[in-house]
């Protein structure tokens, strides 16, 4: 697959969106090289605002600004922009319902050398824990600026996590992004892959190579967290009757949790979760660290096949 940047997709969006849009202000927090909101402030410096290294800060200016009519987005590192300001999340955007979009860029242990510190792996839970926010974890580059487009035009507060590095590119040029909605990436009968992010490249390569072992599989991008397509996962639960989630996030709080709640509620069926378990990672590239912790195609794989074995 070709591979692509989601945080350089979201900072040409930007750009594009401030076009359009004279209302729209974008928010960073000492770090617009990094996050790619450069490209914004390049072009519209008169709308955009560094905060500097007080990201508590820019959650309540982005909440200011958006009660002032402004469609705010507020970029950061995934790590700062869930674990370091969560009260201001909670007070200023959660229970107000202000317009503001956090988009975190470095989400995951994909972070690499940046080491423990920077390793976002807990914000998807802290995220879908707060009432009224819509949370979004694009696939590819194709999906992140879809996605970044959406949230724009969509009231209220959501958070995108984006990746460091390049990811493989799993959609065509011209996909159409819905939040809340689902998306069938192939279709099966013996069991579905529901993963998000990153995992999704990786759960179209197991289904491939699950294929050759004639084992049909069913992959579901869920890219939205929160709202969750409980229709398409009580489908593809009924269907296949087993089911995978994988995800880049620890096992508590993230994706497999959210859909175990329904299915359990719904539709139960053996299921297994392929994700980073109750551990911090380590220091490492992000490909060594992808491997140290179990997410790999091959996890993957070894998890579909003890779920068909359970069936």
């Amino acid at each position: 697959m070709a591979e692509a940047s989601t945080r350089e997709a979201f900072g040409k969006a930007l750009v594009e969106l401030g076009r359009v849009n004279p209302q729209l202000v974008v928010l960073d927090a000492d770090l617009s090289p990094s996050t790619m909101t450069n490209f914004f402030a390049s072009e519209f410096p008169d709308r955009f605002f560094s905060c500097g290294i007080q990201e508590q800060n820019m959650i309540g200016i982005a909440a200011g600004l958006a009660a002032s009519g402004k469609t705010v987005v507020a970029s950061t590192f995934a790590i700062f922009a869930s674990c370091r300001c969560y009260d201001q999340l909670r007070l200023c955007l959660s229970q107000t319902g202000a317009n503001v979009k956090v988009v975190a860029t470095h989400g995951g242990i994909t972070v690499g050398e940046d080491g423990i510190s920077h390793h976002a792996i807990e914000d998807l839970a802290l995220y879908c824990a707060l009432p009224g926010f819509t949370v979004v974890v694009p696939a590819d580059a194709v999906e992140a600026a879809e996605a970044v487009r959406a949230a724009v035009s969509t009231p209220g507060p959501v958070y995108i996590r984006l990746s460091r590095g390049k990811t493989p590119v799993v959609y065509p040029e011209g996909y159409e992004f819905t939040p809340g909605q689902a998306v069938t990436m192939r279709q099966g009968n013996d069991a579905t892959i529901i993963a998000t992010g990153i995992m999704v490249a990786m759960a179209l390569e197991a289904a491939d190579a699950l294929a050759r072992q004639n084992v049909d599989c069913r992959v579901i991008n869920v890219h939205t967290l929160k709202p969750l397509d409980e229709k398409s996962l009580v489908t593809a639960a009924s269907e296949a009757g087993a089911i995978v989630v994988a995800e880049e996030h620890l096992a508590q709080g993230g994706l497999g949790s959210r859909v175990a709640q329904v299915l359990a509620r719904e539709k139960p069926v053996p299921a297994a979760f392929v994700n980073l378990g109750d551990r911090y990672a380590e220091s490492g590239t992000a490909e060594q660290l992808l491997q140290r912790y179990g997410l790999t195609v091959r996890a993957v794989e070894e998890a579909t096949r003890t779920v068909v074995g359970r069936k």
